[in-house]
């Protein structure tokens, strides 16, 4: 984890003192964003798995873009990224009770992607990018609640000690995530839509498998996004 946190490090730093020879941009961008924690099997042998799970929310950020040279350049972010995900209501006890609990999770993070990219004019002031770099992610924040109810359709009450900081739980999350990302995307003057995938590097997520053992899997962080943006000033 350590190698390839420095890793992006060291490449934000060698982009950063390279000098542009074309042209350059500062912008502002918004987007949609799906984050999937992916979690690993734990041992050999056991046969309960863990669905992969989905959360929703949205992107906000600067973008400055260079070229070096024939559309040949790269591009660096600051983003702020909030998003949650929200459980279906399930039985706690299907035999003996209808009594149903649900959980809500919410989590907050910073991000900071480095992406080399190249830029193809097919027509007057309209291009189309591909874009390829790691993206280094720091969490803000991560806390879940769960909710129950007697039965269906009962109202619902916040549970008694289920509010949860992932952060503070050594077996849950780090706050330090490294993710790849591929994407693409077109810009028409000072307008452009990037959409792009990233893959988890490192493994910062951690869950209990079974309630009375310990036993724990590994995971990491996907994420799916797409975004609009507009770029300020050209220079």
């Amino acid at each position: 984890m350590r190698k390839i946190i420095l890793c992006a490090v060291l490449l934000l730093c060698n982009i950063w003192f390279i000098k542009a020879e074309g042209k350059q941009y500062f912008g502002v961008q918004v987007g949609f964003t799906q984050p999937i924690t992916r979690l690993n099997q734990p041992v050999q042998g056991q046969e309960k798995t863990l669905a992969p799970t989905t959360y929703n929310g949205l992107k906000i950020g600067l973008l400055y873009d260079a070229t070096l040279i024939k559309g040949f350049g790269y591009s660096i972010g600051l983003n702020y990224t909030f998003a949650g995900h929200q459980s279906t209501w399930t039985d706690v006890n299907p035999n003996h009770s209808t009594k149903q609990e649900k959980e809500k999770k919410l989590y907050h993070q910073l991000e900071l992607p480095v992406d080399w990219q190249y830029k193809f004019e097919i027509a007057q002031d309209f291009w189309l990018m591909l874009y390829t770099g790691p993206t280094l992610q720091f969490g803000l924040d991560f806390g879940g609640k769960t909710y129950t109810r007697p039965a269906p359709n009962q109202p619902a009450e916040l549970k008694p000690n289920s509010v949860k900081d992932y952060y503070d739980n050594a077996h849950a999350l780090k706050r330090i995530n490294v993710t790849w990302g591929v994407g693409a995307g077109i810009q028409y003057e000072r307008y452009f839509i990037r959409g792009g995938y990233d893959f988890g590097l490192i493994n910062p997520y951690k869950a209990q498998m079974f309630d009375e053992q310990d036993i724990y899997t590994r995971g990491r962080f996907d994420q799916w996004q797409i975004k609009l943006g507009m770029y300020l000033w050209e220079f």
